[in-house]
């Protein structure tokens, strides 16, 4: 692999990546983060504005006529015990929205993006005369929360900066570092995920006959929703439903009043996560109905990702200049994945196109084949793991390269 030329890494980025994976923040929360990238991007030339979106930073640099681009890179971290075993692991405790103190860690790689794009920001700002039009870098809060680019928008994202011809955009991944995957179409699931609160009849565990028992409902209600995939939804469709958390009482001879169901919805389809989400209400209210419960159920909603989908041309103008970057081998198709992402939510706001990949994070010499089909893939610490942190070298590397080459693709000249 060689770097394209004129694209060398300033050591100190390392050092930067080191410091944000040691103090992650939480969704909204990034406080320091966006303090740190503010001042970054000042020392680069970039025009700062903070507090886009509460916590987002969007920076602005002009050169000349020609393509306007976006590029995001997201903050925030998530609540998650490190053990990765690093000397740069974090030991963070925060309180998230609920009042609990929980622990955090940059289990998803997003220090590592926001390293990556900052990179770029100064690469490209050193070499204004090898490229002509205007870089707008979004560093987005909240991605874990599937808010912070809607938060954006909503904050006049696209009003108050310039609109761009395409949204670029990446995200580490267990793929062996240095090589880079996309797909095009529908490339990352929608995602719903639901809290359902059952309401039965307390009483003493000796006397079931005067409760209504929310646990034998609650039982009830998840082996019917298992149901729904298997039994409603078309062999051809894909899609996900998990029940992720279930929650009721405290002693083992009393019968609780309520309990809790939370529960995760993935699919590619709006006709399919429709019919998911009618299934569930039915299931839910058919349940409670079934066991004679005091009260209807509640079904809230905590967040909501849409489906990213990437445009085909967009995607293959970023995958070409990759390929006469690294070679054919490297530029992998991973088929549409089942984690979800709120990046596509900027460049629909805006009618722009979205080219956004995958960037391999792990390190290479644990992988024999290094496609689709290694073995690897399924021991490696995948994201969202307490074990996860990608390799630095020659991750953070080959993503700053990755930015940068891809917006010289789409910029003038």
């Amino acid at each position: 692999m060689t770097a394209p030329a004129g694209i060398r890494i300033d050591p100190s980025l390392e050092d930067l990546y080191k410091d944000l994976h040691r103090h992650p923040e939480l969704g909204f929360q990034e406080h320091r983060t966006a303090g740190l990238v503010g001042d970054r991007l000042r020392a680069s030339g970039f025009d700062v504005t903070t507090g886009v979106g509460r916590t987002g930073v969007v920076g602005v640099l002009r050169n000349g006529d020609g393509p306007t681009i976006a590029m995001r890179a997201d903050m925030d971290a998530l609540p998650v015990r490190e053990d990765t075993g690093l000397d740069y692991a974090s030991t963070v405790t925060a309180t998230d929205d609920t009042g609990k103190t929980v622990p955090v860690a940059h289990a998803c790689g997003h220090d590592l993006h926001t390293t990556c794009l900052l990179g770029a920001a100064d690469i490209l700002a050193s070499a204004t005369s090898e490229w002509s039009g205007t870089v707008v870098l979004v560093f987005q809060p909240a991605e874990e929360l599937g808010a912070g680019a809607q938060a954006m928008v909503d904050d006049g994202l696209w009003d108050r900066f310039p609109k761009p011809d395409v949204v670029l955009g990446q995200h580490v991944s267990p793929l062996p570092a240095g090589k880079i995957a996309g797909h095009p179409g529908a490339s990352y699931a929608g995602s719903d995920s639901l809290r359902v609160k059952l309401v039965g009849r307390g009483a003493h565990g000796s006397m079931p006959e005067a409760s209504v028992d929310p646990i034998v409902l609650a039982a009830a209600t998840v082996l019917r929703l298992q149901t729904i995939i298997s039994r409603e939804i078309p062999s051809t469709a894909t899609a996900v439903l998990t029940v992720g958390s279930i929650h009721a009482g405290d002693a083992a001879n009393v019968i609780p009043g309520e309990a809790e169901i939370q529960l995760n919805i993935r699919s590619y389809n709006e006709t399919v996560r429709g019919k998911i989400l009618d299934s569930v209400e039915r299931i839910v209210r058919g349940e409670a109905a079934a066991s004679g419960a005091p009260d209807e159920p509640t079904i809230t909603e905590i967040e909501r990702f849409p489906v990213v989908t990437n445009d085909p041309d967009a995607l293959r103008t970023t995958l070409d200049a990759f390929t006469d970057w690294l070679g054919a081998s490297n530029i992998l198709d991973p088929g549409a994945g089942a984690g979800s992402e709120d990046v596509g939510i900027l460049a629909t706001s805006c009618g722009a196109p979205l080219s956004y990949w995958l960037l391999g994070g792990a390190d290479p010499s644990l992988f024999t084949t290094g496609d689709l089909t290694d073995p690897a893939l399924l021991k490696v610490p995948s994201n969202h793991s307490p074990h996860y942190a990608p390799v630095i070298d020659p991750t953070l590397g080959t993503g700053v390269r990755a930015l940068v080459v891809a917006a010289r693709t789409w910029l003038g000249r």
